[in-house]
């Protein structure tokens, strides 16, 4: 029996429990508190993958068969930036931020202190599980915060690997790894953390929050949903296709959480955009997909047997306008285009996560609104259109984690923007300094000097009192010098 799996034998609720507490212990020494800790922890982590590159690429080739080029821009490029924001805006976010008082508190003054929560534990999933696993654990180290992180088992090499590499380069008497699968997940789901990071499906979300909840834990779950695109005529029709095909097949063959989930446009422009659609993914992935090393493979048997059960539903038989093959024994699906599906089909009733492009037709493109609200808020919504009104109704009246106008998938790599869910795509936001705020307390302080001591607040209470009372409540500067001087 290997290291590994007698550790996953012996990985129960006690264990959990004891790693909660050595971590605890360590955290109440101080050490996380310091701005050298932080950022000596950032740059090993950076440095982990840097210098581990190759052995990242591979793992992702194991696990998902991922395209060497998606692995270095989308998992370790991006990550990289995490790093560099934070090694850059560190000192300025830990700086407390001077408020203003008033005079129901003259004489004083207050400030906002940015404190750690204390321990974290961090969920990954198995999609990008690099930078799904490491931009929220550099950003609970960045907020000085004790930190473990359970990686998906669906990637275990992938996992296999963040385990040694935390090992090595990192802190261990504050960042931990923990492999395994359900019955690990549960044993830390029992503990009591100071901050619960989830990144997965709604159902697993769930569960994430009924553990939390006992605890009172907040939790930030970073779910996903049926992410539209609207598509209208007024748009450069080849460059839209070629930014759907980008964000749907282009990032993990459809296995991502802001990946287009299905295409909104009108009946008469269909057909174009099908048609349009069809001639760049033969040109990106050539007549036979199967064989492409440009695109993944779905990540089990499990994942394929659902996506071709949603192909195979009587609703969207004959739907199919392209794509459609598959090859079980490599775990391959092919880009697929599915047009005019009904919506009470399975396809349409399930995030897809995976390469299957539903199109649905309205005859005015205003309806397409109505169609998105109609269902649960998605992670993200993508809109074409060089119609300005157009452009500003569907900001205005579309609720989605994240908006995108023409163009999909790229508001990840904006770090000034928060990313995260809303409803059922979940709560709570990361990336650039939304990920420090994510695992940091503001703590209010307010000073005060023993000067400027007032007889209007303690009894006995008198008429004159609740006058001046009402005035400071209210911050009125004249009804206070009125009260005072009994002014009508």
């Amino acid at each position: 029996m290997s290291g590994e799996e007698t550790q996953r034998n012996v990985f129960g609720a006690e264990t959990a429990s004891s790693l909660v507490k050595e971590l605890r212990d360590n955290f109440g020494k101080g050490t996380t508190r310091s701005y050298e800790w932080r950022v000596s922890q950032v740059k090993a982590l950076l440095k982990a993958v840097v210098e581990n590159e190759d052995q990242i690429v591979g793992a992702l080739c194991s696990d998902l068969a991922k395209p060497p080029l998606e692995t270095v821009v989308y998992e370790i490029g991006m990550f990289q930036n995490s790093c560099e924001v934070i090694l850059k805006e560190l000192k300025h976010w830990m700086t407390p931020e001077k408020v203003k008082t008033s005079i129901r508190t003259f004489p004083s003054s207050a400030e906002i202190v940015p404190e750690p929560l204390g321990v974290v534990l961090v969920i990954s999933a198995w999609n990008y599980p690099i930078l799904l696993s490491l931009d929220p654990v550099v950003g609970a180290i960045a907020a000085g915060n004790a930190v473990v992180l359970k990686p998906s088992e669906i990637a275990p090499a992938t996992s296999s690997v963040l385990a040694k590499l935390i090992e090595k380069y990192m802190d261990n008497s504050f960042v931990r790894v923990v492999e395994g699968a359900v019955d690990e997940t549960t044993a830390l789901l029992q503990q009591k953390w100071n901050k619960i990071f989830y990144t997965g499906n709604g159902r697993v979300g769930k569960i994430v929050m009924t553990a939390a909840a006992k605890h009172l834990t907040p939790v930030v779950l970073e779910l996903g949903g049926k992410s539209p695109v609207v598509v209208d005529s007024n748009n450069n029709l080849l460059v839209a296709a070629r930014r759907i095909i980008a964000g749907k097949w282009g990032l993990n063959n459809g296995q991502a959480c802001i990946s287009p989930d299905y295409v909104i446009t009108t009946k008469d422009y269909a057909p174009k955009l099908v048609d349009t659609l069809k001639t760049e993914l033969e040109s990106f992935y050539g007549r036979n997909p199967l064989e492409s090393e440009d695109l993944s493979r779905i990540v089990s048997s499990n994942h394929f047997a659902r996506l071709s059960k949603l192909l195979n539903d009587d609703k969207v038989s004959g739907k199919i306008v392209y794509g459609g093959e598959k090859d079980e024994k490599k775990l391959r699906i092919a880009p697929t285009i599915l047009l005019d599906v009904p919506q009470d089909s399975s396809i349409m009733g399930e995030e897809i996560f995976g390469p299957l492009l539903p199109i649905i037709t309205v005859n005015k493109l205003e309806e397409s609104i109505d169609v998105i609200n109609s269902g649960a808020k998605p992670l993200a919504a993508y809109v074409f259109t060089t119609d300005n009104k157009f452009k500003e109704q569907f900001v205005k009246n579309v609720s989605a984690g994240g908006l995108l106008v023409n163009d999909t998938a790229l508001h990840l790599v904006v770090d000034t923007l928060p990313f995260g869910g809303v409803g059922e795509s979940g709560m709570g936001a990361y990336h650039g300094k939304f990920s420090f705020d994510a695992f940091t307390h503001k703590k209010a302080v307010l000073y005060r000097s023993f000067a400027g001591d007032s007889a209007i607040r303690y009894p006995p209470y008198t008429d004159t009192k609740l006058r001046l009372m009402k005035a400071l409540v209210g911050g009125r500067i004249l009804g206070i010098i009125r009260a005072l001087f009994g002014w009508s």
